[in-house]
């Protein structure tokens, strides 16, 4: 169910999310690995058709998985998820009348305006938590590659000698070993996450136990080293934070 909430809109619509290896069923946690081909009903399918084939067969469809939720997570009186079925079933406002013996047509383009409302009222609602998420963010904001790029630099921006000084001072017994202080300013940081970096294998997915045990031989702080090696886009991870790799 988390993993449910912390994708994206787009992503909850398709039911399922896309990892660096495989495709994960959001509705009940199904991995499907990429590169193989999967048979069903006589068809062969890659792992992406099949998620959907999955979702179809095993969950109906997203909608019917979301609109069975129970009303604290949708927010929806049964006789509001009632209409909303109905709806998505493409019932006109006199077939809806009909079944479920509502008074008159009116009162049924009544319920398409509040629903209609509690829409409008979901969207401002959300665009305000990404607002807040993104301002809590900012001291650490994500470096795009650019920006990235700006930090470091190249011989112009920061000379050879002044990077070689910066990892001295953080790697005293050589870029080997380990971290002696974490880096306090964004260069500082940027430098040793990209040395740390060099430290994972690029055709390894790693558990997030297996990262941390490598970490760990290179600073005792392995939260905030797993952070910044994230932040600053040497490595990317699931959303649930269970698998890493090298970006």
């Amino acid at each position: 169910m988390e993993q449910l909430w912390d994708a994206t809109v787009e992503e909850v619509k398709q039911g399922y999310i896309e990892e660096k290896n495989a495709y994960q069923c959001l509705l009940c946690g199904k991995r499907l690995e990429k590169g193989i081909i999967y048979p069903y009903e006589h068809a062969l399918y890659d792992a992406e058709r099949f998620m959907r084939v999955h979702i179809e067969h095993s969950h109906q469809s997203v909608f019917s998985y979301l609109i069975g939720l129970d009303k604290k997570w949708t927010g929806l009186t049964e006789h509001q998820g009632d209409v909303l079925r109905l709806f998505y079933q493409g019932k006109t406002d006199k077939e809806v009348q009909d079944e479920l013996a509502i008074g008159s047509a009116t009162t049924v383009r009544h319920h398409r305006f509040a629903l209609k409302e509690k829409e409008r009222q979901a969207k401002a609602f959300l665009a305000m938590m990404e607002l807040i998420k993104e301002r809590a963010d900012q001291p650490t904001a994500f470096l795009t590659p650019q920006k990235a790029a700006q930090v470091v630099g190249d011989n112009t921006a920061l000379a050879e000698d002044e990077k070689h000084a910066i990892l001295q001072r953080f790697f005293p017994e050589g870029v080997t070993g380990m971290v002696n202080e974490f880096p306090t300013t964004e260069q500082q940081q940027m430098i040793v996450m990209q040395e740390v970096a060099r430290r994972l294998n690029g055709e390894i997915t790693y558990s997030a136990d297996e990262l941390e045990r490598l970490l760990r031989t290179i600073h005792a702080d392995v939260d905030r080293l797993k952070k910044a090696l994230v932040d600053y886009g040497f490595v990317g991870q699931t959303r649930d934070g269970s698998q890493y790799w090298l970006k």
